[in-house]
């Protein structure tokens, strides 16, 4: 199996994320929802179709949860150089937590492709944290 690419021009980013709580809407131990939203950019000379994805959260009491599959948001994007795809999901939590992850694909040649998505903090607003099980 060949290794995957990172292609020149290929981004994803974090456009914005908002922070929710979630009353009695979420779990007792996870009240805290953020909302994240995310484009993926084609900036290369190829055309790139996503096909999966992968997440890793850490929370603040070392807890790992690690996210894996195939498709985003239920969807397959396929990107021509300069076209994009923008998505939003969310994340339930107890405590503060730092996300990062990968979308993964092929381009129009057949070679594996990835992009990283740099890491970002889910930070639960003071006023609202309560205790972390550690």
């Amino acid at each position: 199996m060949s290794a995957s690419l990172a292609l020149p021009g290929l981004t994803a980013r974090l456009d914005k994320l908002v922070y929710h709580h979630g009353g009695k809407a979420l779990p007792p131990d996870k009240p805290h929802a953020f909302v994240y939203f995310v484009t993926l950019h084609n900036g290369s000379e190829h055309t790139v179709t996503f096909l999966g994805r992968k997440w890793v959260v850490q929370h603040e009491d070392g807890a790992q949860l690690v996210i894996e599959g195939d498709k985003i948001v239920g969807e397959t994007p396929r990107l021509a150089p300069g076209e994009q795809f923008s998505y939003n999901s969310y994340h339930i939590t107890g405590c503060n937590a730092r996300a990062r992850g990968s979308f993964h694909g092929l381009d129009e040649l057949g070679r594996r492709v990835h992009v990283i998505l740099p890491p970002f903090e889910m930070s639960i607003p003071d006023d609202s944290a309560g205790p972390c099980e550690v």
